[in-house]
């Protein structure tokens, strides 16, 4: 990956953004427009700007652009009653954030303020415009110090620690008087790198198992020809998909009901966020095939300057051959894209294949900032309170473990 360099516009984010519509709009700062309404799929008037604002943002997150959140919406929301925030100034989208009330904070029955997510929703950074990042925030803020809808304080989770957005809103929340504390924080692999492809590979795997690697690839050519086909734009999306939820359900996934193919809901969603994300330029499929049949499968969103690792399966019959880190070594090539500066795991902390191909890491957060009022703040201190004394108790309880496994090896 090289210095990501500035790129054109695809033909919709050219479209003059629309203005707000005016249902549950209030001012917030420096003229700022603030827009509320319960959102059941992404209003049509506001995709030209979603999508402009997407292309503009200061932080990339395709979990954030409109098809995903459509796709979302409509197949995996439920009653979850999702308020989309949006900031404007005059017609332009500073950013814009779904929201729903959550029944509880952790194990506490505390109704609360959190950004939506779902289970395949891998990152949750709102799409804020860039240099307007506290401005956002400060009129979120502000307007949710004034929501009659917004109980307890809000909770935002899936920011990346550090970046913009993060900044902007310890900013906003500085300003107004209020703190902005970490409660969670993950730590994810990360590809991010210069070198080349074979360059990369060689000074992150070791020699031996570089050369256990390639004894597996040798073999596989012995079962047939091994290929990797790659997703071309305009070609059609349902065969991949086909091709994916088939190899994904054959496996542990498919056995334990977990598959996304296993339940209605979860396959539309997945077709449907990647034909959102073909039409929008954002979809790269990898399939590795030995004899003209999938063994590996893996998903990704590309958003320039950055992309998101979305899902992976492969083959159970072809284990033996670490169809999966074969793969991913194939995704290695995504190192050479001038447009593309990082690619983001999605994997969970410590995963171990991921970990063991790729060097960096991205530290992924949840935050909490407490509302005006005397009730939600009391709601807000005693679960930072209650948090804090669980926070000790499992530092001392470590510390404790540690002591006496060195008294057991004295």
């Amino acid at each position: 990956m090289k210095a990501a360099r500035a790129m054109p516009m695809p033909a919709e984010s050219s479209v003059r953004p629309v203005a707000a519509p005016s249902l549950g709009a209030a001012r917030g700062p420096g003229g700022a427009r603030v827009v509320d309404g319960v959102l059941h799929d992404v209003p049509p008037a506001l995709l030209p700007a979603w999508l402009a604002l997407a292309r503009e943002a200061t932080e990339a997150n395709a979990f954030a652009e409109p098809w995903f959140v459509a796709a979302g919406l409509r197949n995996l929301a439920g009653d979850a009653g999702i308020h989309l925030i949006e900031a404007w100034e005059g017609d332009l989208l500073l950013g814009l954030l779904p929201l729903h009330v959550a029944p509880n904070y952790g194990r506490a029955r505390v109704r609360i303020v959190k950004n939506w997510q779902h289970f395949h929703d891998f990152l949750g950074t709102p799409l804020v415009r860039a240099g307007r990042e506290e401005a956002f925030w400060t009129a979120v803020l502000r307007h949710l110090d004034a929501a009659d809808w917004a109980p307890g304080f809000v909770h935002f989770t899936g920011l990346v620690e550090g970046g913009p957005v993060h900044a902007g809103l310890r900013a906003a929340a500085r300003a107004l008087g209020r703190a902005c504390p970490t409660v969670h924080r993950a730590v994810r692999a990360e590809l991010a790198s210069d070198l080349s492809p074979e360059a990369y590979y060689e000074s992150r795997v070791r020699k031996k198992k570089r050369k256990e690697l390639g004894r597996l690839r040798h073999r596989l050519d012995e079962l047939g020809e091994v290929r990797t086909r790659i997703f071309a734009p305009g070609e059609a999306v349902e065969p991949w998909c086909d091709a994916f939820l088939a190899l994904e359900r054959s496996g542990w996934k498919g056995e334990a009901g977990t598959a996304l193919a296993c339940a209605p809901d979860t396959e539309r969603f997945f077709r449907e966020a990647l034909s959102g994300a073909a039409a929008a330029g954002r979809l790269e499929c990898l399939r590795m095939e030995v004899g003209g049949r999938p063994i590996a499968m893996l998903i990704n969103f590309i958003t320039p300057p950055g992309a998101f690792s979305f899902k992976i399966a492969f083959d159970e019959d072809f284990a033996r051959f670490s169809p999966g880190v074969l793969i991913q070594l194939e995704n290695l090539a995504i190192l050479e894209r001038d447009e593309i500066a990082w690619m983001d795991s999605c994997a969970v902390e410590n995963h171990p294949m991921i970990d063991s191909l790729w060097s960096e890491r991205r530290p992924v957060i949840r935050v909490s900032v407490r509302l005006k009022g005397a009730r939600r703040s009391a709601t807000y201190f005693t679960c930072r309170a209650l948090e804090t004394a669980s926070a000790r108790l499992r530092g001392a309880a470590r510390a404790a473990c540690r002591l006496s496994a060195r008294g057991s090896m004295a």
